[in-house]
């Protein structure tokens, strides 16, 4: 899943990708470098990031989604919490919805259920403005995820929505220090008995930049070891900034995998 921002303020990318042309370029390039979903952002969710109107969203991600589908015939992800946006991606061809909050903004719920479209649910404690300060866990944080996925995944099925059209995000960055993203990480089989594919998050975030000392221009070799690790740990989905360098540590995990399973 290579990452798209059209916002002025994410953290890696923010500014670079507002123009159609350069949106559509830089999707371009990732589809060619193996991106099977190209996941669309019009809101920043990095910490300390505030809250902006579904308009301003929709206007910012709706020209790019259409475009998207029409022109390079690519599978969008929209990476919203919004309803109204939910509902007008859709219509216009989006193949998945992709929501920090796990449809718990009012209304999501039912938009989502609308589109008959493909859920990833993310864990994360607290709000984008406020996550980060001094996040804390009574119970180890694997439990504490996945017991609030599964809370949200019972939710959706009460409400309609087919479990087979439900993936999961462990929320890396979301609400976690980084003892806690490393140990949920290190855990994250934990998951893997939800029985739902789980989409694992971690391209240049800050845990990269904490454990190596490194700034975010700086964190490819990082995140490609964790690329790795998730895949290793059951991720079926990484959403990444650089989608060339992460295919190549992915295929050449999966074949050691492979290999390992073929003589069991």
């Amino acid at each position: 899943m290579g990452i798209l921002n059209v916002t002025p303020d994410s953290f890696s990318d923010g500014g670079r990708h507002i123009a159609l042309d350069d949106a559509l370029r830089h999707a371009e390039r990732m589809l060619a470098e193996g991106a099977a979903i190209i996941d669309v952002g019009g809101e920043s969710t990095r910490p300390g990031s505030r809250h902006v109107s579904a308009q301003q969203e929709l206007d910012r991600v709706a020209p790019v989604v259409e475009r998207l589908v029409v022109e390079l015939d690519a599978l969008v992800s929209v990476d919203t919490s919004s309803p109204e946006v939910m509902r007008a991606t859709a219509a216009l061809g989006a193949g998945m919805i992709n929501d920090v909050r796990a449809l718990r903004r009012e209304g999501a719920l039912e938009a989502a259920l609308g589109t008959a479209l493909p859920v990833c649910l993310m864990h994360m404690q607290g709000e984008p403005h406020d996550m980060q300060q001094a996040p804390r866990y009574d119970v180890p944080v694997e439990e504490a995820v996945a017991d609030f996925l599964q809370q949200r995944v019972a939710a959706c099925e009460a409400a309609g929505l087919r479990r087979e059209r439900l993936l999961l995000d462990p929320g890396f960055g979301f609400g976690k220090s980084v003892e806690h993203n490393l140990s949920l990480l290190n855990r994250m089989e934990r998951l893997s008995r939800l029985g739902l594919p789980l989409l694992a998050g971690m391209s240049r975030k800050s845990m990269i930049g904490k454990v190596l000392g490194r700034p975010v221009e700086e964190r490819l070799s990082g995140g490609l070891a964790l690329a790795s690790l998730a895949v290793e740990r059951g991720a079926r989905i990484l959403r990444v900034h650089d989608v060339g360098p992460v295919m190549d540590a992915v295929n050449m995990t999966w074949a050691v995998l492979q290999e390992g399973c073929e003589h069991d």
